[in-house]
């Protein structure tokens, strides 16, 4: 309206301009009025032509917008409206209308989406809460950003540990903090690492592997996913196994050997009876006494050796453990009183059942074993441990305990510990203490340990050594119940 105003008026801005022209020259000669009137003409048709184009020009969105209204099909519509302007308006409302049912359907979709979007996250936290392994991940900054229940028992950590760097969080396996510095500098994957930690006081063996992982850009270009095994009992059956292969191996080999040796203490031991009944002076007959003794020893110990390498076979029968256990002690109580030594006799209660475990201590314990072979075993063992208690040492106890255990394909075993509080095996001596021939003590033959654990391993089951928080020697028996 405004342009319309200002062309109406120049219009008559021109007009009256014209006429004023016209007007004002009276003595213009008869030959300047068609000029005159010829410049008024071209004037007003400019002004006219300017008019319309402009006019058109303002008009052409709306002409636009009534060709395209045209072309819209209106459902229930059959006539065409008379009035373009309420032809228009029915248009407009027939568009809104369907743009108001594409937005509630788009609002549907959208709520569908984050709906899916919820469930996968939430079935995704489910699985990782779900994984029997620790699964920890950490930012492309080196920051705990995920661990589940697992990962936190391995870690001993709680979930205020989500958001500390690594080195902090991973002070008690530098190993495994260095491949996780590895990974996140260079993106290196690492499989089936084994790292050693220390787990509510005991060693454990942990199986890694540390892959690199794509995170979002806020949270760093790159990070990393740690997934934790418990394999501390696979280590340990591992090399049970390896352990009694290579025993097997060595009593197999060696049997031949020892038989020849024995042969020749036989002649030997002759020899010396034959010296002992001949008249010899006081010297000889020492002599002849300290000579008899150590082929006595030798062949005691060449025995010993015959019965690991060719052990007999099992005599199984049932076997009270409890009544096994105090006919140990009592034959062992005036070793103990001649050293000193507290035996405490009792179920174990100082340790909970692990997970999906149970005990059963109200059952009888009893088993089918070989009852003087297993003797054997556990007056070695209890005699060993009331000999590694130093003179000196202020605390002296051994403890035996027992119970009843349930593993995870429902088979229940009889598990011994036997305690000591002397000073402990040294670490690079747990591997080999079961070696024939392997001792500490100045006086031993170091079959003792070899020839129970191969007892045990026959019986199907297993003994093990380790260092208790206490700092002396713990031994576990575990045989089928």
């Amino acid at each position: 309206m405004l342009g319309v105003l200002l062309l109406a008026g120049l219009f008559l801005l021109a007009a009256l301009l014209g006429i004023a022209l016209y007007a004002l020259t009276p003595a213009a000669p008869v030959a300047r009025a068609p000029l005159l009137l010829t410049i008024l003409i071209v004037v007003l048709v400019g002004i006219l032509f300017c008019l319309i184009s402009f006019l058109r020009w303002l008009t052409r969105p709306y002409r636009q917008l009534v060709g395209e209204a045209e072309r819209v099909p209106i459902a229930g519509h059959t006539k065409k409206t008379a009035d373009e302007a309420q032809f228009v308006l029915e248009t407009f409302q027939s568009v809104v209308a369907q743009l108001q049912t594409q937005q509630k359907e788009l609002e549907r979709l959208t709520a569908l989406a984050s709906e899916r979007a919820d469930s996968a996250e939430r079935f995704s936290e489910r699985i990782v809460a779900s994984v029997p392994s620790g699964l920890v991940a950490f930012d492309g900054k080196g920051n705990l950003i995920a661990i589940n229940a697992p990962g936190r028992a391995l870690l001993e950590v709680d979930d205020a540990a989500v958001g500390q760097p690594a080195d902090k969080l991973l002070q008690s396996m530098p190993h495994l903090a260095e491949l996780v510095e590895k990974c996140l500098a260079s993106g290196t994957l690492f499989r089936r690492e084994e790292i050693e930690t220390t787990t509510a006081g005991e060693v454990r063996r942990l199986g890694a592997t540390i892959a690199p992982i794509d995170l979002s850009p806020d949270r760093g270009a790159r990070g990393v996913l740690c997934l934790l095994t418990d394999i501390t009992e696979v280590t340990q059956l591992r090399e049970q196994v390896a352990l009694k292969r290579n025993l097997e191996s060595l009593g197999e080999m060696s049997a031949g050997l020892a038989h020849e040796f024995k042969n020749a203490i036989a002649t030997l031991h002759g020899y010396a009876q034959l010296l002992q009944n001949l008249e010899l002076n006081e010297r000889g007959q020492t002599a002849t006494s300290a000579l008899l003794n150590e082929v006595r020893n030798l062949s005691e110990m060449i025995n010993v050796f015959l019965n690991f390498a060719r052990p007999q076979p099992l005599q199984l029968e049932e076997v009270s453990l409890t009544e096994l256990i105090d006919d140990c002690a009592n034959e062992l109580q005036p070793l103990y009183q001649a050293k000193r030594v507290e035996l405490i006799l009792g179920p174990r209660t100082s340790r909970p059942p692990l997970p999906d475990q149970h005990s059963t201590e109200q059952r009888p314990f009893t088993i089918r074993a070989d009852e003087r072979m297993l003797r054997q075993v556990l007056l070695n063992r209890l005699r060993n441990a009331a000999e590694a208690i130093p003179d000196d040492q202020p605390e002296r106890l051994v403890n035996i305990s027992f119970c009843h255990e349930r593993d995870l394909n429902e088979k229940e075993w009889a598990v011994i510990e036997i305690e000591d509080t002397g000073e402990g095996i040294p670490a690079a001596d747990l591997q080999r203490i079961f070696i024939p021939f392997f001792t500490t003590k100045a006086q031993g033959h170091g079959i003792g340990l070899a020839l129970a654990h191969r007892v045990i391993a026959e019986h199907g089951g297993s003994l093990t050594a380790a260092n208790s928080l206490t700092g002396g020697a713990t031994f576990t028996i575990r045989t089928p119940l």
